[in-house]
């Protein structure tokens, strides 16, 4: 089935549409379709292509391993966002088939093991805000730093990722029952459980002395100027003190969210619990925390099994 890719902008903007009105998606969502799209719209004018076949798309896939081959998962990204985009125009009969129909290509995922911080690593981070505060010397400063000691602290102890820690709102958070509702993506809802004391007693703090900032939005983190916290500012706050904690220098804060699900998993919890935690639609993209339990376990075996220091012969 070939589909004329002088329409392709045209449809764009109905999905786009789509994505926000009937999808709920995020912005970050949207954008991330959107470029995958674009990027094949670009391709298809720069190589003067006039019709979207099955054929055309064969060589756009092919195009990603010239001489900047892209990862196998960018790769079936862009391939899973354009599918996305036919099935739409097939659901609402604008097409009658999509040109990815039967489409025969297989898509290589490389698994990736997550990286983690190791249990000092993560202890030394969680001290290190408190370690900081004791050094200032103005109110405002130390307001922050409150709220810095809370996040880093709610990010460890729920895996939650940093999309979904600025989407977080007032209402959403339950100090006295100790529950918090989270957004993932595509808007899914879940409920998690505070069940540390401490992260709890620093929500508390920063509750305190958050009507300081003059609010002037209702999410539960804000920036020196009354705001929402934005993801950027979320990571600034992240690499302070893992430079103060003098930690992995390539860590970011998903590295507090792989070693939270890893530890959870060493320490005994079944994957269907983590996966419902994390907030993934595939128990598939949880398992992959088991190889980092295993890998762990089998380096603490290779170096410290008292069996390999006896000497039998």
């Amino acid at each position: 089935m070939a589909f004329p890719a002088s329409q392709l902008h045209e449809y764009l903007e109905k999905y786009v549409s789509f994505l926000i009105i009937e999808k709920n998606l995020s912005s970050k969502s949207i954008k991330a379709y959107l470029s995958d799209l674009s990027r094949l719209h670009n391709w298809l004018t720069e190589n003067n292509i006039e019709t979207i076949t099955s054929d055309s798309l064969h060589h756009y896939f092919h195009s990603f391993n010239g001489s900047s081959p892209l990862k196998d998962s960018t790769i079936k990204r862009k391939y899973i966002s354009i599918k996305a985009f036919f099935l739409f125009l097939v659901q609402k009969n604008w097409i009658e088939q999509s040109p990815l129909h039967n489409f025969g290509k297989k898509f290589k995922t490389t698994k990736r093991i997550p990286k983690t911080l190791t249990i000092e690593e993560i202890e030394r981070l969680l001290h290190s805000p408190q370690m900081d505060r004791n050094k200032l010397t103005t109110p405002f400063h130390t307001r922050l730093s409150i709220r810095n000691d809370a996040i880093i602290d709610l990010l460890f102890s729920t895996g939650i990722r940093i999309g979904e820690l600025a989407q977080i709102h007032l209402q959403d958070i339950d100090l006295k029952n100790k529950v918090v509702v989270i957004f993932g993506k595509g808007r899914k809802e879940r409920l998690l459980y505070l069940s540390s004391t401490e992260v709890v007693n620093k929500l508390n703090n920063w509750i305190e002395v958050r009507e300081l900032f003059e609010p002037k939005i209702d999410t539960l983190f804000l920036n020196k100027y009354g705001q929402a916290l934005s993801i950027y500012g979320i990571e600034d706050i992240f690499t302070k003190y893992r430079k103060l904690a003098n930690i992995n220098e390539k860590a970011t804060p998903h590295y507090l969210r792989h070693s939270f699900a890893t530890q959870l998993l060493e320490n005994g919890a079944d994957l269907r619990s983590v996966q419902e935690i994390l907030g993934h639609s595939s128990v598939s993209t949880t398992e992959i925390y088991t190889e980092v339990s295993v890998k762990r376990k089998r380096d603490v075996l290779s170096q410290f099994n008292p069996r390999n220091r006896l000497e039998t012969s």
